[in-house]
């Protein structure tokens, strides 16, 4: 650098903008700090930048010393076995086609087949390998399904790493206690410092958390200021009760009847409702039992109902709405409510001693019946009662089963819900067997996975049944890829006579026979994947 050069380095400031804007504007219109106007300014422009971009480059300006990082956290779970590991890393890898749409072949689809994955993986209690987090976390970024089971496979250093990178602070949101500032729930006093000046998003995480170990501390601290609350805030708090609801919550919910805010008095009303023994189930029974009747003066004794002709304030504050949807009429509406709210129990003693299943087989005069029974059918789902969900739902070989009738497809699979793993099986397999696959898919949705015996025969041999009368195929595709998930993989070996190209019938899709050939292939290789991915999560046997 020549002395001319160095001179003006030293004497201009490094104030980069103001040297951009001269050299756009021109020296011939604005001159360099620190240069006297004449020939050689451009020259002194040009020099004073090289020296700008030097520093730029290569200079540090002084700072304070950070705190140093403090370690990850170790994770005292047991490392996953090395097979596991190469198959979690490639689960990881598979990233869905960019072809979007058209036929998918006979590969796997290995991002579906994460989620059972991570829930093997977790049953076994097995701790993530740290160099698979980044990727995990990613995939559950963008897939908010993921996200409990990864978060918890993940474990604490997954939270370490989220404080890192702003893409994975949804983990801190996600998962309890992933708040920088969530105290030990043995302490008392830090407790009731969050719920005082923590942030929304944390007084719930720390509510929820509170009220699965200590459902009447977490109670009493939502009291302390639920008169200061705002009423959005007050909903989602009143929400958390519904973990470990108990009689014991009844007097609180009781005042949140008389609450401000619309939305409020109808959760408090839900919550009451779901306990049979509460003030409020009572007074809904009485004004649900003054409604339905049973007329034995006919030759069969048939159930009355006498609709309310009025919504009275007492009805509203219990949590009826008054205003009815459009297309509703108001008496069936507030009738509706008045059944679903009301407990079960009500009804054996009203309607002459009968259980269940003979109150639903009852007729219902004036064309009742499907507003009365879709109530019992809210109800039998919110009190979760089997003996009422067995009721409604009715035999599943009965032509009504299949629809239309008075329970729909829909209730039908929220009614499942109640029963046990092995009787929902069951009832959906005879279900298939009678009325076939087209009405089952949001009924296999609510089965245990994997699918118990019965079931997964009645779907593969109902797929069977429609791949030989040459049905359109496609149609059929939405069951396919629910099998892949839930059939159990002992089933692959019985498939194995389905993989050929069938002769396809005259009136058969074009193309339904390699398509039907092509799904089964991939049925059974995704099948013996998840065969192989449960074997290799298997604790390792000690040597002898």
């Amino acid at each position: 650098m020549s002395r001319t050069t160095a001179t003006v380095a030293a004497s201009l400031p490094d104030h980069w903008e103001q040297l951009v804007t001269t050299a756009l504007l021109g020296t011939d219109r604005r001159t360099p700090p620190g240069v006297a106007p004449g020939p050689q300014t451009p020259s002194d422009l040009l020099d004073a930048a090289a020296a700008a971009t030097v520093r730029r480059r290569a200079g540090l300006c002084p700072a304070r010393p950070a705190e140093r990082l403090r370690p990850a956290p170790e994770d005292p779970r047991p490392p996953l076995p090395p097979a596991a590991a190469r198959r979690l890393a490639a689960l990881l890898a598979d990233r869905p086609g960019a072809s979007g749409g058209g036929r998918r072949g006979a590969a796997p689809d290995l991002m579906e087949l994460l989620p059972q994955w991570l829930q093997a993986a977790n049953a076994r209690g097995y701790a993530a390998p740290p160099q698979a987090l980044p990727a995990l976390l990613d995939a559950a970024r963008g897939r908010t399904d993921l996200r409990p089971a990864a978060l918890r496979f993940a474990g604490p250093r997954a939270l370490w790493l989220a404080r890192l990178n702003p893409d994975w602070r949804f983990a801190l949101r996600a998962a309890p206690g992933g708040g920088p500032s969530a105290p030990d729930l043995r302490d008392p006093q830090g407790i009731r410092r969050l719920w005082q000046e923590g942030l929304f998003a944390e007084r719930v995480t720390l509510l929820t958390a509170l009220r699965s170990r200590d459902a009447a501390t977490a109670r009493a601290l939502l009291e302390e200021t639920w008169a200061t609350e705002r009423a959005e805030d007050r909903l989602m708090f009143l929400d958390s009760l519904r973990a470990g609801l108990a009689p014991d919550d009844e007097t609180f919910l009781e005042r949140a009847l008389a609450d401000r805010s619309r939305n409020v008095r109808e959760t408090a009303a839900g919550l009451l409702s779901a306990l049979p023994a509460s003030a409020l189930a009572a007074r809904m029974a009485a004004r649900a039992a003054a409604c339905v009747a049973v007329d034995r003066t006919r030759d069969v004794p048939t159930i009355v109902v006498e609709a309310p002709h009025e919504c009275d304030a007492a009805m509203e504050r219990d949590g009826v709405v008054a205003k009815a949807p459009a297309g509703r009429g108001e008496r069936s509406w507030w009738l509706g409510q008045l059944v679903e709210a009301a407990p079960l129990g009500t009804w054996p003693g009203r309607l002459g001693g009968r259980p269940p299943e003979e109150i639903v087989a009852l007729p219902v005069a004036d064309g009742w019946q499907g507003e009365l029974h879709a109530a019992w059918c809210r109800a039998a789902v919110r009190q979760r009662d089997a003996a009422w969900s067995r009721a409604l739902l009715g035999e599943p070989s009965a032509p009504e089963a299949g629809g239309p009738g008075a329970v729909s497809l829909a209730e039908r699979a929220r009614l499942l819900a109640a029963l046990d793993a092995g009787e929902r099986a069951a009832w959906v397999a005879g279900f298939i067997e009678t009325h076939g696959l087209s009405e089952a898919f949001q009924l296999l949705g609510v089965c245990a996975v994997p699918w118990a015996p019965p079931l997964g025969r009645a779907v593969v041999d109902a797929l069977n049944i429609a791949r030989d009368a040459g049905s359109y195929p496609w149609s059929f595709s939405g069951v396919m890829g629910l099998a892949e998930r839930c059939l159990d993989p002992s089933e692959a070996s019985r498939l194995d006579a389905l993989l050929a190209i069938p002769d396809e019938p005259e009136d058969a899709a074009p193309g339904a026979g390699s398509y039907w050939s092509e799904a089964f292939q991939r049925l059974v290789t995704t099948l013996r994947l998840r065969g192989a991915m449960l074997a290799e999560l298997a604790p390792e046997e000690p040597a002898p």
